[in-house]
């Protein structure tokens, strides 16, 4: 093939298209992620959009005006797939459902520019999977990524005033069920610290006097070990169920200090009969307003487990 001056090869021209698509990666695992509360969906989802992107001919990619919008919307269809098959497991799911955790090492982590979104924070996500995946799709690409509601209705399958009304049921949802606010990490890490104090100590008055009048416990196991198989809700019904997670643990276990999609938050590496865990807060007010338990192994083969623990 004949190449004249200043015309790439199909080889060039394809190393830049990956060059691109790299750039645009970080914001396409967020997308994916807060759409599906999955590590490994979101990665599967960017490789298909990936794939799609390949598999269109060189004129068709030449006629996509903006890249980036073309690929956030190509994932949020993706995903709505995952979703509703999700929807469908959910059905026969023992106990209750959390989203995956997204650990990060901090600044140089490749996902710290995901973390930072408050969208992702694990209270917040939990309210999106009360969603429908109609709603959810909707909303966090109207919402949070800008998307036209034209393409959301393209990729829902819809019409647009469809399309809008998905996105305001889920705002409405998202409204009455107000999660907590991030807070500064120095404010979480002395109050965890003086949490896991009480707890270390069997203060349960402290203990109680550090949680919020409706905390909430939930965890997910899956019903492959044990956690909470009801959420747990107030002050002192929470106290004595993490008295009693102790008691199993033989005294206060030692959690490692990790981020948790981006707030502070305990990994505990498996223990006797007790199996490995990450436990992410929520905080409202100066105190605890959340506690999630995720036991489930199928949802925490990515997390950074020490091996000699």
């Amino acid at each position: 093939m004949l190449v004249t001056a200043g015309e790439e090869t199909p080889a060039a021209a394809e190393q830049t298209l990956a060059s691109t698509f790299t750039g645009h990666r970080s914001h396409l695992v967020g997308v994916a992620y807060r759409l599906t509360g999955s590590v490994a969906d979101a990665e599967d989802a960017v490789q298909e959009a990936w794939l799609r992107l390949t598999g269109l001919s060189a004129e068709a990619q030449a006629g996509i005006r903006d890249l980036r919008g073309w690929l956030t919307t190509v994932v949020g269809r993706i995903c709505l797939d995952r979703l509703r098959s999700a929807a469908v497991r959910r059905e026969r799911y023992v106990g209750q459902w959390l989203p995956e955790p997204l650990i990060t090492s901090g600044e140089d982590d490749p996902l710290d520019a995901v973390v930072r979104d408050d969208g992702v924070r694990m209270a917040a996500l939990v309210v999106l999977d009360r969603l429908t995946p109609e709603q959810r799709v909707a909303f966090v690409l109207h919402d949070a990524f800008d998307v036209p509601f034209a393409e959301i209705a393209d990729a829902l399958g819809c019409t647009v005033a469809t399309a809008r009304q998905h996105a305001s049921r889920g705002r409405r949802a998202a409204a009455e069920a107000e999660p907590p606010p991030r807070v500064a990490l120095e404010e979480q890490r002395e109050l965890l610290e003086r949490f896991l104090e009480a707890l270390a100590s069997g203060d349960v008055e402290a203990v109680v006097g550090l949680l919020h009048p409706d905390v909430v416990f939930v965890g997910d196991a899956g019903g492959k070990t044990r956690t909470a198989v009801n959420v747990v809700s107030g002050r002192e019904k929470v106290a004595r169920f993490l008295f009693g997670l102790l008691r199993k643990y033989g005294g206060a276990p030692t959690g490692l200090p990790v981020l948790v999609n981006g707030d502070l938050g305990l990994l505990f590496p498996a223990q006797g009969e007790v199996a490995a865990r990450v436990s992410a807060f929520a905080v409202r007010d100066g105190v605890v307003a959340g506690v999630y338990d995720m036991a489930n192994p199928d949802k925490l083969g990515h997390v950074p487990f020490p091996e000699n623990a």
